[in-house]
């Protein structure tokens, strides 16, 4: 007895099977794209101002974006830098003074602290207890970031600690890590506005 094999090409027919084949694989292309579109995006560049170069402690400061800052911010950064350099701090610990600020203000010279510290202000954050000079002081981006630098290099060790804990050290705030996430942003400005080389460890000497 001859068996009698049944198919879908027999049953429906071969067009019939050829569309339903189509569109299993419309179906899969369009999951797989679906899928890609909801990827996170990164974050677009700002487009800044036009604005005339400024000259802050002999660095050349452009409208940007450098590191996806604009001029104002970045002015406040070239204050930072030009502070560690009054103190013969090289570019490692100029980009952790950099980060800092990142971290704690976005490179704005804040004239308010938040639900942590309501009296802190500046670049910085710095609290109204005594240990961070007057309000002029802590408003002003140079002396805040001097006084920065001025604790930081007083901390044992300091040399050997990573840019998040030597921030950490100086700003004693909830997380000793917070900082870490700026560095790449802090190194960026520091190499656009001097031209030098940041390392990512500080020189032992």
């Amino acid at each position: 007895m001859r068996r009698v094999g049944i198919t879908l090409a027999s049953v429906f027919g071969v067009g019939v099977v050829a569309a339903v084949i189509g569109v299993v694989v419309l179906v899969v292309v369009a999951v797989n794209s679906l899928s890609g579109a909801v990827r996170p995006l990164a974050a677009p560049t700002p487009t800044c101002p036009a604005a005339a170069t400024k000259t802050i402690g002999g660095m050349a400061v452009p409208a940007g974006p450098v590191a996806g800052f604009c001029q104002d911010r970045l002015v406040n950064a070239a204050y930072v830098i030009q502070a560690a350099e009054a103190l013969g701090i090289g570019p490692h610990t100029q980009a952790v003074g950099v980060m800092t600020a990142i971290g704690e203000s976005s490179l704005v010279n804040l004239d308010h602290g938040d639900a942590a510290g309501p009296d802190s202000r500046g670049l910085f954050q710095q609290r109204d207890n005594g240990a961070w000079g007057t309000y002029a002081q802590r408003m002003d981006p140079y002396t805040a970031a001097s006084m920065f630098y001025a604790k930081l290099v007083k901390v044992p060790g300091w040399k050997t600690m990573t840019p998040t804990q030597m921030a950490h050290a100086v700003q004693i705030n909830s997380d000793p890590d917070h900082y870490a996430k700026f560095w790449p942003e802090a190194k960026a400005v520091v190499e656009g506005l001097t031209g030098e080389t940041v390392p990512d460890t500080a020189p032992q000497s």
